[in-house]
């Protein structure tokens, strides 16, 4: 996104960034941007169901997957819409779609952005927040989540190539690999959550007991549904004791 064309009907240094924040510039990118993400849906979406029977796997298992996917996004959906939702001061409707519709991290993109109006002497929603410094801002932001793009562009062929070699010489090995990495992540974004207080750490052994309840009930009582839900269930739950917790 270059600064100029965002600028292109406003005053550089005028502190009124809503002038550039809702131009017609950013619209298009944004809705253009949720175009491609609808689009790829579709094509993701009839490519599972094509490969399914060559993997021998019915077609209700696929619209189940499908469900449970869709299901399990709507407890991190709400923290998307709760970062957005914060956002919306600082950068505008347009420039928070594109962000959230990308690949990328909320809190390192916005620290890029600190950054980068930081180098021009100005803080982010502050006195000195110009139209010239939400520009070069919201650029910082938008090269922040393009990296992202480009290492997945270059890494995943790589990636796949020598999975591919793994998997015919040792395919247990390669069994493994994806839950151990998926393990690894989440248990090393809830240590990160451990040391920063009580409360954290009180909301890490609830939200793990409401996920091991939830799938517990579902293989006693044989409750498919319950374990499509149960990651939705354990973060409301947490949502609603950290609010309790932090007003007591």
């Amino acid at each position: 996104m270059n600064p100029q064309l965002v600028m292109a009907a406003g005053d550089p240094g005028s502190t009124d960034i809503w002038a550039v924040a809702n131009s017609p510039v950013l619209w298009i990118c944004a809705l253009g941007v949720f175009a491609v993400i609808f689009v790829q849906c579709i094509l993701y979406s009839r490519a599972a169901k094509k490969a399914a029977p060559h993997v021998d796997m019915p077609i209700n298992e696929v619209k189940e997957s499908f469900r449970a996917g869709a299901v399990a996004s709507i407890g991190p959906s709400l923290a998307v819409v709760l970062v957005a939702i914060a956002l919306l001061a600082l950068f505008g409707t347009p420039a928070v779609l594109v962000r959230i519709g990308l690949i990328g991290s909320a809190a390192a993109e916005t620290a890029s952005a600190s950054i980068a109006a930081g180098t021009m002497g100005a803080q982010l929603g502050g006195d000195s927040y110009t139209q010239q410094v939400f520009g070069v801002a919201f650029m910082a932001m938008s090269l922040s989540g393009a990296m992202w793009m480009i290492c997945t562009l270059i890494m995943t062929p790589l990636l796949k190539k020598g999975g591919s070699t793994l998997a015919k010489r040792n395919p247990a090995v390669m069994a493994l690999i994806p839950a151990a990495a998926l393990l690894g992540a989440f248990s090393a974004l809830t240590i990160a959550e451990l040391p920063k207080s009580n409360v954290h750490l009180i909301l890490v052994g609830i939200s793990a007991a409401a996920m091991g309840l939830c799938l517990y009930l579902a293989k006693v009582l044989e409750l498919k549904w319950l374990k499509e839900w149960a990651l939705g269930i354990s973060i409301v739950i947490s949502i609603v004791a950290a609010y309790f917790l932090h007003t007591a």
